[in-house]
């Protein structure tokens, strides 16, 4: 089975491995999503994160809830930017899972200055999330985001507000930048001061689709073989402080979570050098700067 960790200061151990509910975005049907849950359960997966901004992920998970929701840490995210609408989309989120609360209610998407201007300002989302906890509808919260500046984005975030867990973006390719991997560090290592889970993103990813013919449902281009997947998810893993939210394609879970299974020890960097320009990866981010 695959190892478990403390995630952060929940007093939930959760598999490394989160389920990213990301994989029911375009169009899964419920038997579709009900095998999904199998594959979770054969490798003891116990944790789910999905997003209302994932089409209907909150309404393909919601059937399962009714027979495993004490079996899964059930995080959703609100992508609402102001009071009334994160409050409003927050109560749905909970209808469309069939659930009476989740255990972590994330900001999504917070790598914008205006929108995080907003989100923390008065009548701003992050008083909704509060009230939420307030009120028994999440347990804890927690604050995620894309692109090269999330890092950075992240830290002012914690410094404003006392968040239970953070996501981001890490991969060898990212953490090869000497910026972001010096914005990355700062926030692990202030999480782990506060005992803040950390959660992590695009492990497996190769790259912008560009004139590749897209055919996995993630929006940037995976590693498809098992052996590309194996380095990537067991370089993440080998850090030992983070968890990885698994890829938006149904069809590569049962690899990732098997290469997690079989984590026994990191890639160095030379292996990992020698994947990128094997599969000649580059930034899905764009150009850092």
């Amino acid at each position: 089975m695959i190892e478990k960790r403390p995630f952060g200061r929940t007093g939930h151990d959760s598999t490394v491995t989160l389920f990213g509910g990301a994989a029911f975005m375009n169009g899964a049907t419920q038997a579709q999503a009900d095998a999904t849950l199998d594959v979770l359960l054969k490798y003891g997966i116990n944790h789910i994160d999905t997003a209302p901004r994932y089409g209907d992920s909150e309404l393909r998970i919601g059937p399962w809830m009714r027979e495993h929701r004490n079996h899964f840490f059930l995080a959703t995210k609100t992508g609402q930017r102001d009071y009334q609408s994160a409050r409003d989309e927050i109560r749905r989120s909970l209808d469309r899972q069939q659930v009476d609360h989740v255990d972590l209610l994330q900001l999504h998407s917070m790598a914008h200055p205006d929108d995080w201007d907003q989100v923390f300002g008065a009548q701003g989302a992050l008083e909704a999330v509060v009230e939420a906890r307030e009120e028994g509808l999440t347990r804890f919260i927690g604050i995620a985001g894309h692109s090269w500046t999330i890092a950075a984005m992240h830290k002012r975030s914690l410094e404003q507000f006392d968040f239970d867990s953070v996501l981001m973006p890490l991969n060898f390719l990212m953490a090869d930048n000497e910026r972001y991997r010096k914005s990355f560090e700062a926030v692990v290592a202030m999480c782990k001061q506060r005992n803040v889970a950390v959660q992590t993103i695009k492990s497996i990813a190769r790259g912008p689709w560009g004139i590749t013919e897209k055919n996995r449902d993630t929006w940037y281009q995976p590693f498809e073989e098992q052996a590309d997947i194996d380095r990537a998810i067991h370089w993440v893993m080998g850090r030992g402080d983070v968890f990885i939210n698994t890829a938006g394609d149904r069809d590569l879970l049962p690899k990732i979570l098997d290469a997690a299974n079989r984590f026994e020890q990191r890639p160095d960097d030379e292996v990992m050098r020698e994947l990128l320009a094997e599969r000649s990866v580059t930034p899905i981010f764009g150009i850092a700067t």
